[in-house]
């Protein structure tokens, strides 16, 4: 299911994107990024709609990932709503 980022309030929106942004994975190459910087990169793609927070009801979990790519529209097709 898609939540809008805009129905969120601004400390649990900051907390959904410091948990994306702080999984182990997350490559932002060579140099280093602070925090605040990621998190102000996540926001300015979900203000322009590149990506979306989705909530997955069968791990309780949230995710973002890219509008339309794969991963989005498998959420969206497994969602009962």
């Amino acid at each position: 299911m898609e939540i809008p980022y805009t129905e969120l309030s601004s400390d649990i929106l900051r907390g959904v994107i410091e948990e994306f942004v702080l999984r182990e994975g997350t490559e932002y190459g060579d140099r280093e990024v602070t925090l605040d910087l990621k998190v102000s990169q996540v926001l300015k793609q979900l203000e322009r709609g590149d990506v979306v927070i989705v909530f997955d009801q069968e791990s309780e979990s949230c995710d973002i990932v890219v509008k339309g790519g794969a991963k989005h529209r498998a959420v969206i097709a497994g969602s009962s709503s």
